[in-house]
């Protein structure tokens, strides 16, 4: 088993400070580098800024099928946290591994860099690809990308497997993850007389009132045995901007709301639900008064879950590999729907317990990372 190599490779990359908002190069031309040196065939894909980029590699032989081992170079920032030690030089205390991104999840990108001899001899008769992607953390931005241009290439992987934390336990479902930004901009107007202005934090407010009436809906629409926690598609009002004062009838507003789905249709229930509301009876209300009134929704990000099936190869290779018999659900977003969406059997498994990602004094533990390290060299031995 490769731990040295592998924590040597781990200390390295918590030393790049990949958070989103900084450039995510300098990590995917060092991961570059170790695959090309291992033989892979390594593309790097820069974003139109030239700041981002993913990385996609292929071991082995260049045909359909095989296994995509993925995962985000990105990091979320230390920002108003307090830690014991540097969060971008890895740190070893009780066996445990401290660092920004140990956990989430650089520490399953270090396992498959220090497996790439193992994983060698798997890629002799599949390929074996890596797919390294930028901005997971902001919106999955990078995956996105990524997935649009495996789709359109003639030669397609069969299989994704998502290193998230998971405390090595075997996923083979995850909720989407949908952010929006509304804006509403009614008339200003004197608060002695509000029906000769329109409101538009009233309005925000019949908005939110109609996101709880289809919090109902979406639990009646929730089928029998969905395995989520909860088990339905949820809604959730993050945050309500507006007005400037107590006697002006409220010019402008601001909403911040999230959809968490189970599946593609209750995605497609909730925003045209929610858009005729707009079309047919927010804006002719406030239009009546106000020709020149607005809203305008701002699709923050969307990304669609990993929808459990019955079948699916990748489970059932991760469950070889690991020895478990049972996989659950999670209700945090991953890349690995988009995956799916693009005809790929997808599951996830990595070290680490999402407990501790996004925290301060962030780690994996050593435990984990060798069952991540037997994990892939079982993968190998299967070559």
């Amino acid at each position: 088993m490769k731990m040295q190599p592998t924590l040597s490779i781990l200390s390295d990359l918590v030393g790049f400070p990949t958070v989103s908002a900084q450039t995510n190069l300098p990590i995917i031309h060092y991961i570059a580098a170790r695959l090309e040196a291992a033989g892979a065939v390594v593309e790097v894909m820069t974003d139109e800024s030239g700041q981002k980029a993913n990385l996609f590699a292929t071991l082995g032989p260049a045909r359909d099928g095989g296994l995509v081992l993925s995962g985000h170079s990105d990091v979320v920032p230390v920002t108003d946290q307090t830690w014991a030690s540097d969060p971008f030089r890895m740190t070893e205390r009780d066996g445990k591994l401290y660092g920004r991104g140990t956990c989430d999840m650089k520490g399953f990108i270090a396992a498959c860099l220090g497996s790439l001899d193992s994983l060698k001899a798997a890629a002799q008769t599949r390929p074996i690809h890596f797919a390294f992607t930028h901005d997971e953390e902001v919106g999955c931005l990078g995956a996105q990308s990524l997935v649009r241009l495996l789709a359109e290439r003639p030669i397609k992987p069969a299989l994704c497997l998502i290193g998230e934390p998971t405390s090595m336990q075997v996923y083979d479902g995850n909720k989407g993850c949908c952010e929006y930004t509304v804006r509403f901009t009614g008339l200003p107007g004197h608060s002695s007389a509000p029906e000769r202005g329109v409101n538009a934090v009233e309005y925000a407010v019949r908005y939110i009132n109609r996101l709880f009436e289809l919090r109902a809906a979406l639990i009646a629409r929730c089928p029998k045995g969905s395995r989520f926690d909860p088990p339905q598609t949820t809604l959730n009002v993050g945050a309500l901007r507006g007005g400037v004062a107590h006697n002006v009838i409220a010019p402008t507003a601001e909403l911040q709301w999230e959809m968490r789905p189970i599946n593609a249709a209750d995605m497609h229930f909730v925003k045209g639900e929610i858009e005729a509301f707009v079309t047919d009876t927010l804006l002719p209300d406030m239009r009546a008064i106000a020709p020149q009134a607005e809203i305008a929704t701002e699709t923050v990000g969307e990304v669609v879950g990993l929808e459990p099936m019955d079948e699916n190869a990748a489970r059932d290779l991760v469950f070889a590999l690991t020895g478990q018999n049972h996989a659950g659900c999670v209700a945090f977003n991953t890349e690995a729907g988009l995956f799916q969406s693009i005809g790929m059997d997808a599951v996830i498994c990595g070290p680490g317990s999402i407990e501790q990602a996004h925290k301060a004094d962030e780690f994996v533990s050593l435990d984990q990372l060798e069952q991540c390290l037997k994990m892939l060299e079982r993968l190998g031995a299967r070559g």
